[in-house]
C-alpha cells in the first residue's frame, strides 16, 4: 500500500496546518488522561515486536478497545504513515522523534525503555571492514564510514566522532540505507571502512568475513533507547489518548514479560516468527540483556537534548528544547504496570 495522503485535506498549507497542531499541543499534554477508554475507540499501532509478545503472553485479551495491527515500525516508515493518518501509535528508537519535529510533523513520546547495562549489551558494534586498522574510536580519523542521516546509525557515527574529539569533517560519511546487510556487505567490498552493524548482523559479519580479517570493535556509547512514539492529533483525541495509556501499560508488561520467558521467546518469536537459526535467536536474547523501564524521564530527557544538539550542530538543524516532543501525562505510565521493581 502507498501512502501517499497529506496531512490533512483542509484548503490550509502544511506549514499553517503544523504551526496550529503545535499550538494545540501546549493545552491537550496538560489535560488529564481518561481513566477509561471510551467505548468504539480504535488504535493503529505499529510496534509488531510487542504484538507478537502480546499473542503470546496472552496479555492481549485485557485490550479493551480495538488493535488495528500495522507491520511496520521505525521512523521512515511510522513517520509516512503518521503523515498518512494510517497510524496512531509506533515503536521506535531515539532519533524519529527529533528529526519528525524539524520536518514539520508533530509528534511526541509516550513511552520509553532501555537496557539495565547499555555498554555491555549495547544494540550496535562497529564492524571494521577486512585489512583496515582500527582499534578505537580515535581511529575513525580520515576513514570511510556508513552513515545514515536520520537514523539510530546515524546518530551513532556523529556520538562515536564527538566522543573521539572529531566532526564529520575529519571523516568520510558515505550515506547509505542501514537496512538488511546493506552494511555488511559495503564492508566485506571495502565500500567503506567503518559501519555501525545491529542485530545478528554483528555475529553473521564476523562469522562470514572473519578470516579475511574483518574485526569489531565496541563503542562504549549509550545507544539503547527504545520509545512509543504518537502524533500530536492523535494525542488531543482524548479517545485516543486514553487507549494509548492502556496500550502503553501492556507495553510495559510485553517488555517484562520477553525478559522474562526468554527460552518461550526464543522458540515462538525469534525462530517461528522471524525464522533465525537458534544460534542466532540465543545471540540477540543475551545481546539485550535486561530491559528496564524507568519512572522518571528526567536522565533520558537530558541525553535527548544532547543529542538534539549535536544532530543540530553537525547537520545544520536548529536546536530546540526536548520538552517539545514529549507529553509528561506518560511519563511513570509504563512503569506503574509493571509487577516488580527494576
Amino acid at each position: 500500500m502507498t501512502l501517499a495522503k497529506t496531512l490533512g485535506t483542509a484548503v490550509l498549507g502544511l506549514g499553517l496546518i503544523s504551526l496550529g497542531m503545535f499550538g494545540n499541543a501546549v493545552a491537550e499534554t496538560s489535560a488529564p488522561l481518561l481513566d477509561k477508554v471510551p467505548p468504539e475507540t480504535v488504535l493503529t499501532v505499529g510496534d509488531p515486536v510487542t504484538q507478537k509478545a502480546l499473542e503470546v503472553s496472552g496479555l492481549i485479551k485485557e485490550l479493551t478497545f480495538e488493535v488495528k495491527w500495522a507491520n511496520l515500525s521505525g521512523g521512515p516508515q511510522t513517520s509516512e504513515a503518521f503523515r498518512a493518518h494510517a497510524l496512531d501509535v509506533g515503536s521506535v528508537a531515539e532519533i524519529p522523534s527529533i528529526f519528525a519535529n524539524w520536518n514539520n510533523l508533530p509528534v511526541r513520546n509516550i513511552a520509553y525503555r532501555e537496557r539495565k547495562d547499555p555498554i555491555a549489551n549495547p544494540i550496535y558494534r562497529f564492524g571494521i571492514a577486512p585489512g583496515v586498522d582500527v582499534k578505537s574510536l580515535a581511529d575513525f580519523r580520515g576513514k570511510r564510514i556508513a552513515f545514515s542521516p536520520g537514523q539510530a546509525q546515524g546518530t551513532l557515527v556523529l556520538r562515536a566522532l564527538h566522543a573521539a574529539g572529531l566532526t564529520k569533517k575529519d571523516a568520510t560519511l558515505v550515506e547509505l540505507p542501514s537496512t538488511g546487510d546493506v552494511y555488511p556487505k559495503a564492508l566485506a567490498s571495502k565500500q567503506v571502512d567503518i559501519a555501525p552493524l545491529g542485530g545478528v548482523y554483528i555475529r553473521r559479519y564476523i562469522a562470514q568475513y572473519g578470516r579475511e580479517g574483518a574485526t569489531l570493535i565496541e563503542h562504549g556509547l549509550r545507544d539503547d533507547p527504545s520509545h512509543l512514539y504518537a502524533p500530536q492529533w492523535v494525542l488531543d483525541d482524548p479517545a485516543k489518548a486514553a487507549a494509548l495509556a492502556q496500550y502503553v501499560r501492556l507495553w510495559a508488561r510485553a517488555t517484562e514479560w520477553i525478559d522474562q520467558h526468554p527460552d518461550i521467546w526464543i522458540k515462538e518469536y525469534y525462530i517461528g516468527q522471524q525464522g533465525l537459526s537458534r544460534e542466532d535467536a540465543e545471540f540477540l536474547v543475551e545481546l539485550a540483556g535486561t530491559q528496564v523501564i524507568p519512572d522518571s524521564w528526567a536522565d533520558v530527557k537530558k541525553r535527548h537534548q544532547d543529542t538534539i544538539n549535536l544532530l543540530a550542530g553537525e547537520l545544520g538543524y536548529k536546536p530546540f528544547d526536548v520538552e517539545k516532543i514529549f507529553d509528561n501525562r506518560f511519563e511513570k505510565v509504563a512503569a506503574s504496570a509493571l509487577s516488580r521493581s527494576q
